[in-house]
């Protein structure tokens, strides 16, 4: 299995069987892309709520007699609204689909999207696939069940923000990193706008330090997990 991160939060997962998941396809908008979203298909994309930058270039990729959208229900209905195949879900619920398991987190956050539709709650995404489990905390602020979370699913990747302003700076992400106790930290939500300007190799020495791993994913990088 492959992960590959776009920048920002838009991260594709390629399973053994070639299945291709992505995650917030934020790509045309995201300065940091070195791709761009007409050159990506997607079997599936899950959505952690519905800003633009998270919502992204989902409806251009998207290829609405083959891929299907997971999201939170209201999300959901909104993108079978717009023609597209979607799974309603909601926070706390699980799903078995064809690549493995997806369930749904809190997030401390909003999602409302791009015009100006209330789309539900925003959201965690805990994917197990493989064997692996990635959590992909969506945007977020710290929250101490973050600990509960590790504690029922032991965490292989966790895929977290460290841009403060909309989410968790360094010192929070670091904390979160701590409660989850993930095999690997990868940071994401940085450097996309001057306001979530940071700095994740200083985020990585912060959480070394304390003895938990840290990967700083480049633009475009895919690593095999």
């Amino acid at each position: 299995m492959k992960l590959r991160y776009f920048g920002h939060s838009a991260f594709q997962i390629t399973t053994d069987s070639n299945k291709k998941i992505l995650i917030d396809p934020f790509i045309d908008g995201n300065p940091n892309s070195v791709v761009k979203a007409k050159d990506l298909s997607a079997d599936f994309i899950i959505l952690s709520h519905a800003h633009g930058d998270h919502i992204g270039d989902a409806f251009k990729i998207a290829d609405k007699s083959k891929t299907l959208f997971i999201c939170i229900n209201e999300l959901a209905n909104y993108c079978i609204d717009k023609g597209f195949k979607a799974h309603n879900m909601h926070i706390g619920g699980g799903h078995d689909f064809d690549f493995g398991r997806v369930k749904f987190t809190i997030a401390h956050h909003g999602s409302m999207t791009p015009d100006n539709t209330y789309a539900g709650n925003p959201a965690g995404i805990i994917l197990s696939i493989g064997g692996k489990n990635i959590y992909h905390t969506g945007d977020t602020g710290l929250f101490y069940d973050m600990k509960l979370i590790g504690e029922m699913t032991p965490i292989d990747y966790m895929l977290l923000p460290i841009g403060d302003n909309f989410t968790m700076g360094i010192k929070d992400a670091a904390k979160a990193v701590e409660l989850v106790n993930p095999k690997v930290a990868i940071p994401m939500h940085y450097n996309t706008f001057p306001v979530i300007k940071a700095e994740p190799n200083e985020f990585k020495s912060i959480i070394e330090k304390v003895g938990f791993n840290c990967k700083v994913m480049n633009y475009g990088e895919e690593i095999s997990i």
